[in-house]
């Protein structure tokens, strides 16, 4: 038997590119590595999903009666409570998705080193759990709404409330893509990850408007935060107050950013992921 004179090498592409067709080829896995992490996530729990509910209802509860009513902060003309909640539910996809996408290379380090899949697909299934998790914490989101007696413009809901999710998806995606290559490389980024997501929530207009900031400069700063936008762009059916159309545009070019930045050094990296994981 001859010996062939070809051979084929499989490996990603070195360009910047989300290779949208392949991913798509490989849609099942989407539904495998999100499905898993959502089983492993709840399972030997007491209240299960309730958790993700539970969460942000406890948060809120805690700035209201600590924040919200100690302090008097003002809250863009909405009632407190719905005001910490609707920021709330967006914060924690974004925390849980950016630290999940960050470590899943490292938590997936043998699957990576036995077959080959586009790596792409597993931060971006972390981000799809996170999705699941704010789906179950919207639930009583409406029932907050009609119980506080909030004013809800429904024609502005039904692009703002899509839109916030999917600003805040985009948000995760890129950052989280960047920190998964990193920490595959330094391990000690998976100590990083946590006190970068806590630093992160009291420089986000989770529980307090942006209107409180001194000082437009600083303003302009805390704007460069994708979540920004996604927040203020959430909460626009709810408040009469209009956003600076400035920050929001900072935020959003912010987000675009990060996401070239993490996805650009994601692929430039990933040809070694197998080797060091």
């Amino acid at each position: 038997m001859e010996k062939s004179d070809y051979s084929f090498e499989i490996k990603p592409r070195q360009t910047f590119s989300i290779n949208l067709k392949e991913l798509l080829d490989y849609k099942e896995l989407f539904y495998y590595f999100t499905w898993r992490d959502i089983k492993v996530k709840y399972r030997q729990t007491f209240l299960g999903v309730l958790w993700a509910m539970l969460q942000p209802l406890m948060m809120m509860t805690i700035f209201t009666l600590f924040i919200g009513r100690s302090f008097g902060i003002p809250s863009d003309q909405m009632s407190y409570p719905v005001f910490a909640y609707s920021g709330l539910i967006l914060w924690f996809v974004f925390a849980s998705g950016l630290s999940n996408a960050g470590n899943s290379m490292i938590t997936n380090a043998q699957m990576i080193k036995k077959i080959y899949f586009p790596r792409l697909i597993i931060p971006l299934s972390s981000i799809l759990v996170s999705v699941f998790d704010f789906a179950v914490a919207f639930l009583p989101f409406i029932p907050m709404l009609l119980y506080f007696d909030q004013p809800v413009s429904l024609m502005a809901a039904l692009w703002c409330w899509p839109a916030g999710i999917l600003l805040t998806m985009v948000g995760s995606f890129g950052p989280g893509c960047l920190l998964a290559a990193l920490n595959i490389k330094y391990r000690d980024f998976r100590y990083v990850i946590p006190f970068l997501i806590q630093v992160l929530l009291f420089v986000t207009p989770v529980i307090y408007p942006m209107t409180i900031v001194p000082g437009k400069w600083l303003q302009y700063i805390l704007a460069l935060n994708p979540m920004y936008g996604a927040i203020t762009v959430f909460r626009l059916p709810m408040t009469p107050v209009s956003p600076d159309a400035t920050l929001l545009l900072i935020s959003v070019v912010s987000s675009m950013v990060w996401l070239i930045i993490g996805l650009g050094y994601f692929r430039k990296t990933e040809s070694y992921f197998a080797d060091l994981a």
